[in-house]
Protein backbone atom coordinates (compact mmCIF):
# COMPACT_ATOMS: atom_id res chain seq x y z
CA UNK A 1 0.00 0.00 0.00
CA UNK A 2 1.74 3.37 -1.10
CA UNK A 3 1.07 5.63 1.80
CA UNK A 4 -1.03 9.28 0.95
CA UNK A 5 2.44 10.90 1.09
CA UNK A 6 3.87 9.56 -1.44
CA UNK A 7 1.20 9.82 -3.72
CA UNK A 8 1.23 13.70 -2.76
CA UNK A 9 5.26 13.60 -3.53
CA UNK A 10 3.97 11.98 -6.92
CA UNK A 11 1.50 14.09 -7.73
CA UNK A 12 3.92 16.98 -7.01
CA UNK A 13 6.70 15.37 -9.60
CA UNK A 14 8.92 15.38 -6.31
CA UNK A 15 8.81 11.14 -6.70
CA UNK A 16 8.30 9.71 -10.10
CA UNK A 17 6.90 5.88 -10.90
CA UNK A 18 10.77 4.65 -11.97
CA UNK A 19 10.85 1.56 -14.78
CA UNK A 20 14.54 1.63 -15.77
CA UNK A 21 17.36 3.46 -16.26
CA UNK A 22 20.40 2.98 -18.44
CA UNK A 23 23.15 4.44 -20.08
CA UNK A 24 23.65 3.58 -23.58
CA UNK A 25 23.56 5.35 -27.43
CA UNK A 26 20.42 7.10 -28.70
CA UNK A 27 19.02 4.93 -31.39
CA UNK A 28 16.50 6.90 -32.89
CA UNK A 29 15.81 10.74 -34.38
CA UNK A 30 18.39 13.86 -34.30
CA UNK A 31 20.89 12.58 -31.79
CA UNK A 32 21.17 8.84 -32.75
CA UNK A 33 24.54 7.52 -32.07
CA UNK A 34 25.16 9.55 -28.91
CA UNK A 35 26.00 8.84 -25.78
CA UNK A 36 22.98 9.23 -23.28
CA UNK A 37 21.72 8.25 -19.83
CA UNK A 38 17.73 7.23 -20.27
CA UNK A 39 15.14 7.37 -17.67
CA UNK A 40 11.94 5.21 -18.43
CA UNK A 41 8.97 6.77 -16.32
CA UNK A 42 5.91 4.30 -16.11
CA UNK A 43 2.27 5.38 -16.35
CA UNK A 44 1.15 5.23 -19.93
CA UNK A 45 -2.61 5.94 -21.15
CA UNK A 46 -2.11 6.41 -25.10
CA UNK A 47 -2.20 2.26 -25.43
CA UNK A 48 -0.41 2.13 -29.34
CA UNK A 49 -1.01 -1.76 -29.98
CA UNK A 50 2.28 -1.86 -31.23
CA UNK A 51 3.99 0.02 -28.42
CA UNK A 52 7.43 -2.10 -27.53
CA UNK A 53 7.80 -1.17 -23.54
CA UNK A 54 3.45 -2.03 -22.61
CA UNK A 55 4.98 -3.30 -19.17
CA UNK A 56 5.55 0.28 -18.88
CA UNK A 57 1.93 1.87 -19.13
CA UNK A 58 0.74 0.52 -15.13
CA UNK A 59 2.30 3.03 -13.13
CA UNK A 60 1.37 1.24 -9.99
CA UNK A 61 3.99 -1.21 -11.11
CA UNK A 62 6.68 0.80 -10.50
CA UNK A 63 8.64 2.27 -7.51
CA UNK A 64 7.93 5.58 -6.38
CA UNK A 65 11.17 7.10 -6.58
CA UNK A 66 12.77 10.21 -5.51
CA UNK A 67 13.93 12.86 -8.24
CA UNK A 68 16.92 13.51 -6.03
CA UNK A 69 17.71 9.54 -6.60
CA UNK A 70 17.08 9.59 -10.11
CA UNK A 71 19.27 13.04 -10.59
CA UNK A 72 22.44 11.51 -8.75
CA UNK A 73 22.47 8.56 -10.91
CA UNK A 74 21.69 10.52 -14.08
CA UNK A 75 24.62 12.37 -13.53
CA UNK A 76 27.41 9.63 -13.16
CA UNK A 77 26.82 8.76 -16.27
CA UNK A 78 25.80 11.30 -19.04
CA UNK A 79 25.65 14.76 -19.42
CA UNK A 80 22.97 14.24 -21.65
CA UNK A 81 19.07 12.32 -19.98
CA UNK A 82 16.81 11.24 -21.69
CA UNK A 83 13.68 10.77 -20.19
CA UNK A 84 11.03 8.42 -21.72
CA UNK A 85 8.40 6.54 -20.90
CA UNK A 86 5.48 5.20 -20.70
CA UNK A 87 4.20 8.88 -21.24
CA UNK A 88 6.51 11.22 -19.35
CA UNK A 89 4.53 13.89 -19.40
CA UNK A 90 1.81 11.92 -17.35
CA UNK A 91 3.75 13.56 -14.56
CA UNK A 92 5.01 17.26 -13.87
CA UNK A 93 8.23 17.05 -15.25
CA UNK A 94 9.32 20.45 -13.83
CA UNK A 95 11.60 19.33 -10.38
CA UNK A 96 12.93 16.81 -12.10
CA UNK A 97 14.12 18.68 -14.94
CA UNK A 98 15.46 21.51 -12.22
CA UNK A 99 17.22 18.87 -10.38
CA UNK A 100 19.03 17.74 -13.78
CA UNK A 101 19.56 21.52 -14.50
CA UNK A 102 21.13 22.11 -11.27
CA UNK A 103 23.66 19.48 -12.23
CA UNK A 104 24.24 21.40 -15.44
CA UNK A 105 23.01 18.61 -17.64
CA UNK A 106 21.24 18.36 -20.75
CA UNK A 107 17.58 17.76 -20.61
CA UNK A 108 15.65 16.07 -23.38
CA UNK A 109 12.35 14.18 -23.12
CA UNK A 110 10.65 12.02 -25.70
CA UNK A 111 6.68 12.47 -25.61
CA UNK A 112 3.67 11.80 -27.17
CA UNK A 113 2.60 15.12 -26.26
CA UNK A 114 -1.01 14.11 -24.85
CA UNK A 115 -0.25 15.65 -21.72
CA UNK A 116 -0.11 19.50 -20.94
CA UNK A 117 3.86 20.22 -21.09
CA UNK A 118 6.07 20.53 -18.21
CA UNK A 119 9.69 20.77 -17.34
CA UNK A 120 12.60 22.65 -18.68
CA UNK A 121 13.90 21.24 -21.92
CA UNK A 122 16.74 21.17 -24.28
CA UNK A 123 15.09 18.99 -26.72
CA UNK A 124 11.72 17.54 -27.49
CA UNK A 125 11.07 14.48 -29.54
CA UNK A 126 7.35 14.82 -30.64
CA UNK A 127 6.08 11.38 -31.52
CA UNK A 128 1.98 11.75 -31.93
CA UNK A 129 -0.26 8.90 -31.33
CA UNK A 130 -3.71 9.04 -33.32
CA UNK A 131 -5.89 7.33 -30.70
CA UNK A 132 -4.45 10.27 -28.35
CA UNK A 133 -3.44 13.53 -30.05
CA UNK A 134 -1.00 16.06 -28.50
CA UNK A 135 -1.97 19.30 -27.14
CA UNK A 136 -1.67 22.09 -29.13
CA UNK A 137 1.07 23.42 -27.43
CA UNK A 138 3.95 21.35 -28.09
CA UNK A 139 3.72 21.61 -31.86
CA UNK A 140 5.42 25.08 -31.31
CA UNK A 141 8.39 24.10 -29.09
CA UNK A 142 9.00 20.36 -30.94
CA UNK A 143 12.57 20.05 -31.81
CA UNK A 144 11.45 16.70 -34.13
CA UNK A 145 8.59 15.23 -35.07
CA UNK A 146 9.33 11.70 -34.98
CA UNK A 147 6.30 9.53 -36.59
CA UNK A 148 5.88 5.82 -36.76
CA UNK A 149 4.55 3.90 -39.65
CA UNK A 150 2.95 0.82 -38.85
CA UNK A 151 0.62 0.97 -42.29
CA UNK A 152 0.30 3.12 -45.26
CA UNK A 153 -2.62 5.19 -43.31
CA UNK A 154 0.35 6.56 -41.32
CA UNK A 155 1.82 9.08 -44.17
CA UNK A 156 -1.19 10.95 -44.18
CA UNK A 157 -1.36 10.95 -40.35
CA UNK A 158 2.54 12.46 -40.78
CA UNK A 159 1.74 15.09 -43.07
CA UNK A 160 -1.31 16.01 -40.97
CA UNK A 161 0.90 16.76 -37.69
CA UNK A 162 3.92 18.10 -40.00
CA UNK A 163 1.43 20.59 -41.07
CA UNK A 164 1.07 21.82 -37.26
CA UNK A 165 4.49 21.26 -36.13
CA UNK A 166 7.26 25.22 -36.15
CA UNK A 167 9.50 25.82 -39.72
CA UNK A 168 12.32 24.48 -37.63
CA UNK A 169 10.79 21.22 -36.51
CA UNK A 170 13.11 18.52 -38.02
CA UNK A 171 10.94 15.58 -39.68
CA UNK A 172 10.91 11.90 -39.39
CA UNK A 173 9.36 8.84 -40.51
CA UNK A 174 10.17 5.90 -38.32
CA UNK A 175 9.17 2.10 -39.44
CA UNK A 176 7.57 0.28 -36.53
CA UNK A 177 9.90 -2.22 -35.64
CA UNK A 178 7.74 -5.30 -36.22
CA UNK A 179 6.72 -4.24 -39.87
CA UNK A 180 9.90 -2.84 -40.51
CA UNK A 181 10.67 -5.17 -43.55
CA UNK A 182 7.69 -3.69 -45.32
CA UNK A 183 7.73 -0.63 -44.38
CA UNK A 184 11.12 0.35 -45.05
CA UNK A 185 10.98 0.70 -48.85
CA UNK A 186 7.81 2.76 -48.71
CA UNK A 187 9.04 4.64 -46.07
CA UNK A 188 12.21 5.20 -48.31
CA UNK A 189 10.32 6.08 -51.72
CA UNK A 190 7.62 8.35 -50.35
CA UNK A 191 10.93 10.45 -48.47
CA UNK A 192 12.54 10.08 -51.77
CA UNK A 193 9.37 11.65 -53.39
CA UNK A 194 9.04 14.02 -50.35
CA UNK A 195 12.73 15.16 -49.22
CA UNK A 196 11.54 17.53 -46.35
CA UNK A 197 11.14 13.75 -44.30
CA UNK A 198 14.08 11.88 -43.22
CA UNK A 199 14.15 8.42 -42.45
CA UNK A 200 14.69 7.05 -38.52
CA UNK A 201 15.52 4.04 -37.81
CA UNK A 202 15.89 2.30 -34.58
CA UNK A 203 19.56 1.63 -34.89
CA UNK A 204 19.96 0.45 -31.33
CA UNK A 205 17.81 -2.54 -32.05
CA UNK A 206 20.20 -2.86 -35.26
CA UNK A 207 23.10 -2.81 -32.51
CA UNK A 208 21.19 -4.80 -29.86
CA UNK A 209 21.27 -2.60 -26.88
CA UNK A 210 18.56 -0.90 -24.61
Amino acid sequence: MVSEQVISLVEKGHMLPLMEEFYTIQGEGYHKGTAAYFVRIGGCDVGCHWCDVKESWDAETHPPTSIEKIVANAAKYSNTIVITGGEPLTWDMEPLTAGLKSKNLKTHIETSGAYPLTGTWDWICLSPKKNKLPKEEIYGVANELKVIVYNKHDFIFAEEQAAKVNENCILYLQPEWSVRDKMIPLIVDYVMRNPKWIVSLQTHKYLNIP
